[in-house]
């Protein structure tokens, strides 16, 4: 399979798996990702995603971008209508996704750990959206949500340079990496970030998500309004009722997600 899923507990993980292509995105891989996605999202269980890439003969890769070969052939072959580009970087969500990324993440690869909400790398990790070496242009999201996650200069050198060597370290500085990891550590450092998340009320989690991708770039009232509106839907929940409880005797909540 081009793309194995694995639910361990309340984390859905997903791996691309095209070892000898370096991870590239082609149909199937596109179509996997978007499956994988979509059994996350209507998984009640599951409350936390992480997407990450096979390791490779040649070592760790997380994803080598467009499968040019394909892309000579049928240029539209590697999205999909929902998920865009690698079935993922238009997806909308109401999930929090973890990019665990061992290796190089470049061009498309890049794009896809720009769609994640949050990035585990290892110190050998690297980042880059090279496209303007080959007359393309990185269309699945880089040359917007890069200047959003680092400083904006920085971004345009990566973009018109096509630099491959953005290290994970550098990114790490910048804020687009959150947590560092040893070479190989990558998913396992990912899995004990999702666990974190996983130890809070799963409907909260997804509200906030939701509240802080919507609101950051709009006016304070906007981010008021949803907030709140936020706050209340939780009140009549099951989980709120839970919450409560479990602070007044002092003990951990279990969570149901509803």
């Amino acid at each position: 399979m081009t793309v194995e899923y694995e639910k361990q507990g309340n984390i859905g993980i997903i791996t691309i798996n095209r070892p000898d292509a370096r991870n590239a995105v082609n149909g199937d891989v596109a179509t996997g990702i978007e499956s994988a996605i979509d059994q996350i999202e209507e998984d009640p269980e599951v409350w936390v995603g992480i997407l990450t890439g096979a390791r490779t003969e040649k070592g760790y890769i997380f994803c080598a971008g467009a499968d040019l070969k394909a892309m000579s052939t049928d240029p539209g072959g590697m999205q999909t209508e929902r998920g865009g580009f690698g079935g993922f970087v238009t997806r909308e969500r109401t999930k929090p996704v973890i990019a665990a990324v061992d290796g190089p993440a470049l061009a498309g690869g890049t794009e896809i750990v720009l769609a994640c909400d949050m990035v585990v790398a290892s110190k050998t990790a690297k980042f880059g959206i090279p496209e303007v070496k080959r007359n393309l242009v990185a269309a699945a999201g880089g040359l917007f949500r890069l200047p959003r996650k680092i400083p904006r200069n920085i971004a345009m050198e990566l973009a018109l340079t096509g630099s491959l060597n953005f290290s994970a370290d550098r990114a790490y500085h910048f804020g687009l990496v959150n947590r560092l990891a040893e070479e190989g550590e990558a998913l396992e450092v990912a899995k004990g970030l999702a666990g974190e998340i996983c130890e809070n009320a799963p409907l909260a989690v997804a509200e906030s998500r939701k509240v802080m991708l919507e609101s950051t770039d709009q006016p304070d009232e906007i981010g008021w309004k949803m907030s709140g509106d936020g706050i209340m839907k939780m009140f009549g929940t099951e989980d709120f009722n839970e919450g409560l409880t479990a602070f007044i005797e002092k003990r951990a909540p279990e969570w149901k997600g509803r």
